[in-house]
């Protein structure tokens, strides 16, 4: 859970464990192993339950996403795209053609990061009443956890009604000659640089690689991205990498698709990459955004008869399968890797949790406080490049594969007239998926310039399962971009 970073310290009772013994044992209603935005959330909503619960990071709290994930890169892209939008607009684009000041925006990365102190966080947890444990959580059998220190020591912790597994994921590098002495970037150290790179080789066509290469291009650096596949983001609608690798393109990357790195090496400080089509690729940096595994290896699951590395299987409760006081909540159950989705997740088992420690009925019906439903069929998620790219539910493909019998309505955003103040040559498509038997939208894409405003009018109609025919009473803002939700009903209708 990100929130506003107060540039104060707190000051905060922390129960060290450098100050117990190796026999000392704690009992406590909930555990809680992971300390980032979801482990909060499943903190804070049992500690609303009346539980006593215990928090352990090995890290910063407050996770990946508020230290090298969510909030430094979008505060490295915001100068990126605002820059941008301001060049498409006539009496403004001749006073922003001059490059961003990078140590600024690097500087106000670092103020979102809060120079990666957690003292904000700290005392937002000791708010809810959770105790926060700094070490090494591990699974030491049902409902024991110990805590290994920064000096060692160790302390028991134990749960009278559950555990939760909310180490998430870190990521995923391949087995390649020669990795581990070039010491490549992941999205850490793309997210935390404190210099611009030169030249930058950025692997991977996925969400990571192009919102860094956005980033990273427009700060100076001369990306080179290399991708396997044939194009970029084919997790969404075609249409959505198609864009986006055009804006890179125009903006001076050198992109290359189909294109697998062989080998990389160090040479005289200079990292060389060689591809699958005999290229060398010279670069200052390289990063690697090509995956994520569970952060399940070394936390104990051996001790509880499940696989150590492995992905968390969970019912809608985030209950793992085959047990009735383990829960596994946000990435570490594959479910959705998405910080939002995550604490969604977590607001269910906390209240889940809660019921069934009181001894409460757990609701199971689909729009119950108790059964994650919203992760499956209506997930949302904003690429932050310029174009934005956002998406929510199934694409056209996805809905065919499942069965539904579907049609894909397209339109243009040149045809909103709200798109035309955004300046000159905005460019975006936007698409619904539509079923045709229910008259229900299984899916919504949209690409273009601040989209990313757009998606949770999407998700309610896809969540909510909202008729076609009702959604013609849903009546825009002219002028908007919103306008867009009338152009593709026209188009259903016409069509």
């Amino acid at each position: 859970m990100f929130r506003a970073r107060t540039r104060v310290a707190t000051a905060h009772t922390t129960h060290q464990t450098d100050c117990m013994t190796e026999t000392e044992s704690i009992a406590y209603d909930v555990v809680v192993i992971g300390g980032g935005p979801v482990g909060e959330n499943v903190a804070d909503r049992t500690r609303a339950a009346g539980l006593t619960t215990a928090l352990v990071e090995s890290e910063l709290l407050g996770g990946e996403c508020s230290y090298w994930a969510c909030m430094p890169s979008k505060a490295l892209l915001r100068p990126v795209i605002a820059q941008a939008d301001a060049r498409r607009l006539p009496g403004l684009a001749q006073a922003v053609q001059g490059p961003l000041d990078a140590p600024a925006v690097l500087a106000r990365r670092n103020y979102f990061t809060a120079g990666w102190k957690d003292d904000g966080q700290v005392g937002w947890l000791e708010g809810t009443g959770a105790v926060l444990y700094r070490g090494q959580g591990r699974l030491a059998g049902p409902r024991t956890v110990t805590v290994t220190g920064p000096d060692g020591t160790v302390t028991t912790l134990t749960a009278r009604h559950a555990v939760a597994v909310s180490t998430g994921t870190r990521a995923q590098l391949p087995d390649l000659p020669g990795l581990a002495e070039v010491k490549p970037w992941t999205s850490r150290e793309a997210t935390s640089a404190q210099a611009v790179p030169g030249r930058l080789i950025v692997v991977g066509g996925g969400v990571v690689a192009t919102e860094m290469a956005t980033a990273w291009q427009a700060l100076g650096s001369r990306v080179t991205m290399l991708v396997r596949g044939k194009g970029l983001l084919n997790r969404m609608e075609p249409f959505a990498g198609e864009l986006v690798a055009e804006a890179l393109t125009e903006a001076g990357v050198d992109l290359r698709t189909g294109t697998s790195v062989e080998s990389v090496s160090r040479e005289n400080g200079t990292v060389v990459a060689v591809t699958s089509a005999g290229d060398r690729i010279e670069g200052d940096e390289i990063l690697f955004a090509t995956g994520r595994v569970p952060h399940t290896d070394d936390i104990g699951l051996d001790t509880v008869g499940l696989e150590p590395g492995s992905w968390l299987d969970v019912d809608d409760s985030m209950r793992v399968t085959g047990t009735d006081w383990l829960y596994a909540v946000g990435d570490v159950n594959h479910r959705a890797l998405l910080t939002h989705q995550g604490k969604y997740q977590a607001r269910i088992a906390g209240a889940a949790i809660g019921a069934r420690a009181t001894g409460g009925t757990v609701a199971e019906e689909p729009w119950g406080a108790h059964a994650a439903t919203a992760d499956h069929h209506a997930v949302p998620q904003v690429v932050f490049t310029d174009p934005e790219a956002a998406a929510v539910g199934l694409s056209l493909a996805e809905a065919e594969q499942a069965g539904h019998r579907v049609r894909a309505v397209d339109v243009e955003f040149s045809s909103v007239a709200g798109a035309g103040l955004y300046g000159d040559g905005y460019k975006g498509r936007a698409r619904m998926v539509v079923d045709l038997e229910d008259e229900i939208l299984r899916g919504v894409t949209f690409v273009g310039p601040d989209v990313g405003e757009l998606i949770h009018s999407a998700t309610v109609a896809v969540a909510g399962h909202v008729p076609v025919g009702r959604l013609w009473h849903v009546v825009p803002s002219y002028p908007t971009l919103s306008e867009v939700w009338l152009r593709l009903l026209e188009a259903y209708r016409d069509n």
